[in-house]
C-alpha cells in the first residue's frame, strides 16, 4: 500500500533541534510537490513549508530561518531540520504529498520544553 510516514518526532529543549523524515513507500517520488502541516489540539491544522518537485521551497513566516526542507528523490524520503525550537513549535507535525492524488502521513509529536 503507498502511503507517507513521519518520523523524527520528539521531545526537546527550546533552542533544541530535531530532523522529522517523511517516507514514501509507492514510485514517482520525484514527481511529488510535499508539505509539512502542524496541528495543535483544538486548533486548525497550518502549513509549515513545502518543497515542490524542482526543490523549490517555502516557508511559512514563523519558521523562517529555522527549518530546513530537503528531499532525496533516490531514497523517496523529505526531510525537515528544525532548529532553535520554541515552546510554541509544540505541535503534531504531518507529511502531505501530492501528484495525481494526496496523501497525508499519520503525523509526528514535536514536544519543546524545559
Amino acid at each position: 500500500q503507498e502511503q507517507f510516514v513521519e518520523s523524527g518526532g520528539g521531545l526537546v529543549e527550546p533552542g533544541g533541534s530535531l530532523n522529522l523524515s517523511c517516507v514514501y513507500s509507492g514510485s514517482d517520488f520525484n514527481l511529488y510537490r510535499l508539505r509539512w502541516y502542524r496541528q495543535v489540539s483544538g486548533n486548525q491544522r497550518e502549513l509549515v513549508a513545502e518543497i515542490d518537485q524542482t526543490g523549490r521551497t517555502i516557508y511559512n513566516y514563523f519558521v523562517r530561518g529555522r527549518f530546513s526542507l530537503f528531499r532525496n528523490n533516490a531514497e523517496k524520503t523529505a526531510f525537515m531540520r528544525m532548529s532553535d525550537l520554541q515552546p510554541e513549535d509544540t505541535a503534531v507535525y504531518y507529511c502531505w504529498a501530492q501528484w495525481k492524488r494526496e496523501f497525508w502521513g499519520q503525523g509526528t509529536q514535536v514536544t519543546v520544553s524545559s
